[in-house]
C-alpha cells in the first residue's frame, strides 16, 4: 500500500502542532509554509480531523488550529484510517468476497500479515512519538556522542 499525500500531510500537519503547541493556536498558512504543503490541501484535511475531535479550531484574532487530545493520545492509524480508508494492501482482505479464491488463496495470507503489521506500526506511533522522532533528527551529530 502507498500511502497518498493526504495520509502524509495529514501526520505533518499534526506534528506541526505538536510542535508549536507551546504557542497556542497555529495559523494553517504557517504550517503550510514551515512543512511546504500548499495551503488549499491543507485546508481540505482540517474538516475531517476536526469532526474526528482530533484537531480543534479557535476563532478570533489569536485562532488557529490546536490538538484536541494530547500528543500521546493520537495514534498515526487513527489518523491514516481517517484521511486513507481501511489500510489494506490489496481490495481482497478486508473483503473477501470480492474473490473467489480468497479462501484457499496462500498470497492472500501473506497480505493479511502485511496488513497486520502496517496496522501495528502505526497503532503503536503516536504524534508524541513523531515529535521525539523530529527531535532527535534536530540534534547536530556531535550532540548525539557527546563530542
Amino acid at each position: 500500500m502507498k500511502l497518498s499525500t493526504r495520509g502524509q500531510y495529514g501526520a505533518r500537519l499534526l506534528l506541526d502542532l505538536a510542535l508549536h503547541k507551546a504557542e497556542g493556536p497555529v495559523l494553517l498558512k504557517d504550517i503550510a509554509r514551515r512543512q511546504e504543503i500548499p495551503l488549499a490541501y491543507l485546508k481540505h484535511l482540517v474538516a475531517p480531523l476536526v469532526g474526528a475531535g482530533i484537531l480543534r479550531s479557535a476563532r478570533g484574532a489569536k485562532g488557529g488550529l490546536l490538538l484536541a487530545k494530547p500528543p500521546e493520545q493520537v495514534k498515526l492509524r487513527e489518523v491514516i484510517q481517517l484521511l486513507e480508508g481501511p489500510i489494506n494492501p490489496v481490495e481482497c482482505v478486508n473483503d473477501p468476497a470480492v474473490c473467489g479464491r480468497s479462501s484457499s488463496c496462500a498470497t492472500r495470507d501473506v497480505w493479511v500479515d502485511l496488513q497486520k503489521a502496517m496496522e501495528g506500526v502505526l497503532e503503536a506511533t503516536t504524534v508524541a512519538n513523531l515529535v521525539e522522532r523530529h527531535r532527535e533528527k534536530e540534534q547536530p551529530v556531535g550532540a548525539m556522542y557527546n563530542i
